[in-house]
């Protein structure tokens, strides 16, 4: 037996298989890479279907973005929460489209909307001007409902033009968490020092600045390691999707609007709560207590951490006293996450239909 020539000829049948495996593991990756690139969320489509249209408007020195429906009833505006944008609402937005006329808009450092670099990016210079979106583009009073930085801007438009608003949803606002100094005990004011670190690293993507510097939270929210995958899945879409709001489809619905909310976001509102400046002239007690519409304050889950950290927008002392300085308010403990309209999305719009429309 020539012991040589059987040798190579399973060295050869050995490169082969390993060739083949090498091929297979290609094309099976490129039909990944191909999937995630060309990924849409299936939601477009139901926003679409509803009749909902994204529309611009220029008011004053800020070209708002913004999403409208048909008018299907009295005017509801919904002001999304920080780092996301007016498509955060797409999960509810197709159900209160046919008993609302719903308005979704990007306020200043969140999404499309466009404002000059000089833009005062706080609470009284963004109320000023969704009051005047609400005056020149809804032009009839209008029910509010604002999650997030979006719960504080409805409790500014309620407190400083009442006859805007003719009742409020306050979806897990951080009332007084979110002022300065106590809101550096709280978790968000970690998303708040990158934003502000950004701003003086002279840096020019925060999106992924934002990954890099928040390592923690995505292996908590999606898993160990897996920040290497989400960036490679992140410049890969963007490299075939130019243009686009990032949409990476393997993540959690509430990641994925977020880093979707990232990719427009404007670091300088988060760096507002850094320093205290977004709050400047923004008393939350003395706007509370200014109140006089009926109002609803949806409370999420939170932690108080070993440390005192918040985790969450409200601890129930807060909680209970945005009740007691409201004259006309309710209450409501929701077994949900932060961002509840994307966590139950169901319940939130029960919650908002019962409310507003009083059935």
């Amino acid at each position: 037996m020539n012991i040589k020539k059987k040798s190579h000829s399973a060295s050869k049948k050995i490169l082969w298989g390993i060739g083949a495996i090498l091929v297979s593991s290609a094309a099976v990756l490129l039909i990944v890479i191909n999937k995630l690139n060309n990924y849409a969320d299936p939601w477009h489509k139901k926003v679409t279907e509803a009749g909902i249209e994204e529309k611009t408007a220029q008011v004053g020195q800020v070209n708002f973005n913004y999403a409208e429906g048909p008018d299907n009833g009295p005017a509801l505006l919904l002001l999304n929460a920080q780092h996301m944008d007016w498509y955060s609402y797409s999960r509810v937005l197709p159900e209160l489209s046919a008993k609302f006329h719903v308005f979704a808009v990007d306020y200043p450092g969140h999404g499309k909307t466009a404002y000059p670099d000089d833009y005062f990016l706080n609470a009284n210079q963004i109320g000023s001007d969704l009051a005047s979106f609400i005056e020149t583009v809804i032009k009839e009073p209008v029910f509010v409902t604002g999650n997030s930085s979006g719960g504080l801007l409805t409790a500014w438009l309620a407190a400083n033009k009442p006859e805007l608003v003719k009742a409020i949803v306050l979806e897990d606002p951080p009332l007084f968490s979110a002022e300065y100094p106590r809101v550096q005990k709280t978790v968000a004011y970690r998303s708040f020092t990158t934003a502000n670190n950004f701003i003086g690293e002279g840096e020019d993507d925060f999106l992924l600045y934002w990954l890099d510097s928040n390592s923690a939270f995505f292996e908590k929210n999606v898993g160990k390691f897996s920040l290497p995958m989400i960036k490679t899945a992140v410049k890969s879409y963007r490299n075939a999707n130019p243009g686009k709001a990032v949409e990476i489809s393997f993540l959690p619905d509430t990641v994925r609007l977020m880093l979707r909310g990232f990719d427009y976001y404007d670091p300088r509102f988060g760096a507002g709560f850094y320093d205290g400046s977004w709050n400047a002239g923004f008393d939350h007690a003395e706007a509370l207590q200014k109140i006089t519409c009926p109002t609803l304050l949806l409370h999420a889950n939170y932690e108080i951490r070993e440390d005192g950290e918040l985790n969450g927008a409200m601890d129930q002392e807060d909680a209970d006293r945005v009740v007691s300085l409201i004259p006309n308010a309710e209450y409501k403990k929701v077994d949900a996450a932060h961002v509840t309209h994307i966590d139950q999305p169901e319940q939130f719009n029960q919650n908002v239909e019962d409310f507003f429309l009083g059935e």
